[in-house]
């Protein structure tokens, strides 16, 4: 009789350098990656408003932005986990490991049809294990609405539907003007 072999878990080493030379980026938990699905035209022009905006705000001091193509490092039970966040800010002057952050004070997930379960539970109980983490920012791309969680607020859900959103990590709020420049829901 023989022994099935069991797949054995890729380690974070090769999990990373993998993603070096990776046309598809990939999020890892506890050893296992899944394929991240790609980005519609609404989502890219979100998330570019967001960093557009920031950018300037950030010159010359502690916090830096990240779009799309940062890593958040996390430890879950033991076990090592990477997320893709849509942006995800620091202003930790130690979290500055060339792939990842790991001190965030701020992540945003901007919801779609097949991500929107996985952000509103898989992640945020993540993220919000974090201790550097101080804001938590959903941003529908169906409709005109924003979610955030603050952990000043015990993680309870603001919703914006028009105005700015304060966020903890900078003196500066996030108009939903900005967030939504050029995306037409029609």
């Amino acid at each position: 009789m023989s022994a099935l072999a069991m797949p054995s878990r890729l380690s974070v080493e090769d999990y990373l350098a993998g993603e070096e030379v990776s046309d598809i980026r990939h999020e890892y938990i506890a050893g296992e990656v899944y394929a991240m699905t790609g980005a519609s035209r609404v989502h890219g022009l979100i998330a570019g408003n967001i960093h557009a905006f920031w950018r300037p705000l950030l010159r010359g001091g502690d916090c830096q932005a990240f779009i799309s193509d940062m890593k958040v490092r996390l430890e879950i039970a033991g076990d090592d986990v990477f997320y893709y966040p849509d942006l995800v800010m620091s202003c930790d002057p130690d979290d500055r490991a060339s792939d990842y952050c790991r001190a965030p004070c701020l992540v945003v997930e901007i919801l779609s049809a097949k991500t929107r379960r996985i952000d509103r539970r898989e992640k945020f109980l993540a993220y919000t294990s974090m201790p550097s983490l101080r804001s938590y920012l959903l941003i529908s791309q169906e409709l005109r609405q924003v979610e955030l969680f603050h952990r000043e607020r015990g993680w309870r859900p603001e919703v914006f539907c028009d105005g700015a959103v304060a966020l903890d990590c900078i003196d500066e709020a996030l108009p939903l003007e900005t967030i939504y420049e050029g995306v037409d829901f029609a």
